[in-house]
């Protein structure tokens, strides 16, 4: 495994793997790494011949100074896990090294950025996710990049973005991976306290009672979501919020006839954990895994 901190060397790298007609499979983390980063590099490795994994933390994409700062580095844990887990290449560059100081063009969401995290994280949110994966995509040039359905609405506005802007890349979108209790694993979740873990779980649960209910038949939102909000009892619970939406275009659904998307953001004392659901009958991509 090598680790490489200059994108001039990593562009260097990523050549030398497109003229050998080598496969290259990426997953874009900003580390803190865990069983899910895993099962995504897992999968990378089985589907291709090269693997990258890309270790930043990108400061354009937090709308509050103290929760970048806060944000969990474990770069040491991380390189292991990477080498254990057969990676080829792990990109780890500085914020210095990837945006210049005097930059002045970004890539900018449209609809798919304005509900759901973007009203509760800002515009600015997605416009920082969706620059830094187009500089690392030019960057790395990878063939096929992996995302986890947990940041389902990333993973819609980044497969727009490849289709938008022609991206020659396939994105795989992996299921989310969950604790014994359900809670979606989150580089977030080391931040709670004992007894905000604790309730954490209540997320989950809160999500597969509406499941159920689409499952049953139930075809009103309000209704399924006043359940929902009753299971999120814990009156340390803040919801950010709480959404039954269509899967391509995000936007609340007036009446749930096929597969829809429940996702759900909440915050305990300092720490916003988020985590979503598809529920219905019908197929649909994302349910399969796979964005093509």
């Amino acid at each position: 495994m090598r680790q490489i901190t200059e994108p001039a060397a990593m562009q260097t790298e990523a050549a030398a793997i497109l003229r050998a007609g080598k496969k290259h499979g990426f997953v874009p983390t900003m580390g803190n790494l865990h069983a899910g980063h895993r099962t995504l590099i897992d999968q990378a490795r089985a589907d291709g011949e090269i693997v990258t994994v890309s270790i930043f933390v990108n400061p354009t994409q937090f709308n509050d100074g103290a929760d970048f700062e806060n944000y969990p580095r474990t770069l040491a844990a991380d390189l292991q896990l990477c080498a254990t887990a057969g990676v080829d290449y792990v990109f780890t560059p500085t914020a210095a090294e990837i945006y210049a100081p005097d930059r002045d063009i970004l890539v900018i969401p449209d609809k798919l950025a304005n509900p759901l995290c973007g009203l509760s994280r800002g515009r600015g949110h997605f416009i920082g996710v969706c620059t830094v994966v187009a500089k690392l995509f030019n960057l790395v040039r990878p063939d096929r990049v992996y995302f986890g359905q947990k940041d389902a609405q990333q993973a819609l506005i980044i497969q727009r973005m490849i289709s938008d802007l022609n991206f020659p890349v396939k994105m795989s979108l992996l299921p989310t991976v969950r604790e014994a209790d359900g809670l979606a694993l989150s580089s977030r979740n080391r931040l709670l306290t004992k007894k905000e873990r604790q309730i954490a779980p209540q997320l989950y649960a809160a999500l597969q009672t509406g499941a159920q209910m689409l499952a049953a038949g139930e075809s009103r939102p309000h209704a399924v979501i006043e359940k929902m909000m009753s299971r999120l009892s814990a009156p340390e619970i803040e919801i950010d919020y709480l959404n039954i939406v269509d899967l391509a275009t995000l936007t609340d659904l007036e009446e749930i006839t096929g597969d829809a998307l429940i996702a759900a953001a909440i915050k305990l004392g300092d720490v916003r954990l988020i985590d979503n659901v598809i529920a219905g009958r019908a197929n649909s991509a994302l349910k399969r895994g796979a964005i093509e």
